[in-house]
C-alpha cells in the first residue's frame, strides 16, 4: 500500500513513533455474489481491497474511491459490516501504526475488474465457495460481509 503524502507529512515530525490511523476495507460483491480481491504488489498475496482514508474524507467515500483506483472497478457502499481497532504494526521501516478499521459491504455497478494502480499485481473476482489463500482477517471480513445479522466483537479473538 502507497504511504499517502499526509502520513509522510506527519511522520516527518512524529518519527516512527504509534500512530492511530483510520482506515477502511471495502468488500465488493458483484450481482453474481462474487467478491472482488486483488494480489498486493507488496506482499504477493490476495487481499480484500482498502486504504487510508484523506484528511476530511468520509470513510465509505474512501472505501469507493479505494476500491475504483486499485482496481477500476465503480461500487456503492450498501453497509457497515464491522468497526474494529486492529493490533499494532511495526513495518519493516520500523514505523509503528495501529488502524480503526470500517469494513463496508459495497455492491459493484459499473467497470471491467483490471489492475489499477502499482499497489495490484491481479484482480480479479472470486465465488465465495473458490477463495484463492487468504488471511484470516480477510476470510473474517468476507464471512461477515455475507451474514445478515450485526457483527459483534469477540474479544477473545481480536484479530
Amino acid at each position: 500500500m502507497a504511504t499517502p503524502d499526509f502520513i509522510r507529512e506527519l511522520r516527518a515530525s512524529a518519527g516512527q513513533q504509534l500512530l492511530w490511523l483510520p482506515g477502511v476495507t471495502a468488500l465488493v460483491f458483484d450481482d453474481a455474489g462474487r467478491v472482488l480481491l486483488g494480489r498486493r504488489s507488496d506482499t504477493g498475496k490476495w487481499s480484500v481491497i482498502g486504504g487510508i482514508p484523506e484528511p476530511g474524507e468520509q470513510p465509505a467515500a474512501c472505501a469507493v474511491r479505494e476500491v475504483e483506483e486499485e482496481t477500476a472497478v465503480r461500487c456503492v457502499v450498501e453497509r457497515v459490516v464491522l468497526v474494529q481497532a486492529l493490533t499494532p504494526v511495526t513495518y519493516a521501516n520500523g514505523d509503528m501504526c495501529q488502524y480503526m478499521d470500517i469494513t463496508f459491504r459495497c455492491r459493484a455497478v459499473g467497470g471491467e475488474a483490471r489492475v489499477n494502480d502499482d499497489e495490484s499485481l491481479d484482480v480479479g473476482w472470486f465465488e465465495v465457495d473458490a477463495l484463492p489463500d487468504l488471511n484470516e482477517f480477510a476470510m473474517h471480513r468476507i464471512k461477515q460481509a455475507l451474514s445478515e445479522g450485526p457483527t459483534w466483537f469477540d474479544p477473545a479473538n481480536p484479530l
